[in-house]
């Protein structure tokens, strides 16, 4: 068994880009219910109540839509040199160094072979809650205002990719990830892996492009405390007039209770009941899921729905 690296400590913070920035931004405030931590020129800053770092998500002006970057934070300053020696001495594509922007310090930035960019960082900026959002107890970060949807904390991406084997190789390369749970096809591809660098089943997981796309983004998703404040969620979404995509389901890979929207722009969002399991079990062994198993569908819920397995961001022309 190769031992476990614990170098990246966990998912920091995802860049989503939007052209419709105003009404992008309203969504994830006043109906998806994050704070607000700081604005700049080009993007803004948000987290979710139970989040200790400034942002979990940048949401930044651009002429399309999809993600600007993935960003770890490592677990001490010698963790990084240590990823940043790996990745310089391995095949995948370096940027270098970034001086970071209003939630971190400088941060290392590199590239996947699907041209999704990904950085690592250790200085960061943890939150400090103006009066009206301080907490009553000393151990969380902000009060619950309990405004719009209210997820507890940032969970997990999903990124698409044309070869799932090749990125998993980036993955375990770069960031010491493990992967919890795969879907193996007929056909000898893999067709999905699920990653971990920490405790958690799960932060990343990247399934198969199907529409011909590069550096695309499936979905970002914030973890609730209960199955009932998704349903509450799904009430409110309908109240804005917003799109949902499928759910409340069960899926069946992770087990999680889920609920996926488009935010106006058209990136898919998510909520999921508490997010990722814990696996507590240092010899996990890679959960494989079969093509048969997946044409069985959700472990229960209504069928998936065929957005599902085509729509990303950016959208591809003709599909």
């Amino acid at each position: 068994m190769t031992e476990i690296c614990y170098d990246v400590a966990h998912l920091g913070h995802v860049e989503i880009f939007t052209d419709k920035y105003d009404e992008s931004l309203d969504f994830f405030v006043n109906v998806y219910g994050l704070t607000l931590s700081g604005e700049d020129e080009n993007s803004a800053y948000l987290r979710a109540w139970d989040d200790y770092e400034y942002h979990t998500l940048k949401l930044t002006k651009h002429h399309t839509t999809g993600v600007g970057h993935i960003a770890y934070r490592v677990a001490s300053p010698e963790a990084l040199e240590r990823r940043v020696a790996v990745i310089e001495a391995s095949e995948y594509e370096v940027l270098g160094w970034v001086d970071g922007d209003d939630g971190h310090g400088r941060a290392f930035r590199f590239k996947d072979p699907f041209n999704h960019i990904f950085e690592l960082y250790w200085d960061t900026v943890k939150y400090q809650a103006p009066e009206a959002e301080k907490p009553a107890l000393k151990n969380v970060a902000q009060r619950y205002h309990g405004r719009g949807c209210c997820p507890r904390r940032l969970d997990h991406l999903n990124l698409l990719s044309a070869d799932i084997t090749e990125f998993k190789k980036f993955m375990i390369t770069c960031l010491g990830s493990r992967v919890t749970e795969e879907i193996q096809l007929d056909n000898g591809r893999i067709g999905g892996s699920w990653f971990t660098v920490n405790n958690k089943t799960y932060d990343l997981a990247c399934t198969e492009e199907h529409a011909g796309g590069e550096g695309r983004f499936h979905h970002i998703t914030y973890a609730t405390d209960t199955r009932e404040d998704i349903l509450k969620a799904a009430d409110i979404f309908l109240e804005n007039g917003v799109h949902i995509e499928t759910g409340p389901h069960k899926h069946a890979i992770q087990g999680t209770f889920f609920l996926y929207v488009w935010e106006p722009a058209g990136n898919r969002v998510e909520l999921a009941n508490s997010g990722a399991r814990l696996i507590l079990q240092p010899d996990w062994e890679t959960v494989v899921w079969t093509e048969t198993d997946r044409k069985k569908g959700q472990a229960w819920g209504l069928k998936t729905i065929e957005t599902f397995h085509t729509h990303g961001t950016p959208p591809v022309k003709n599909h």
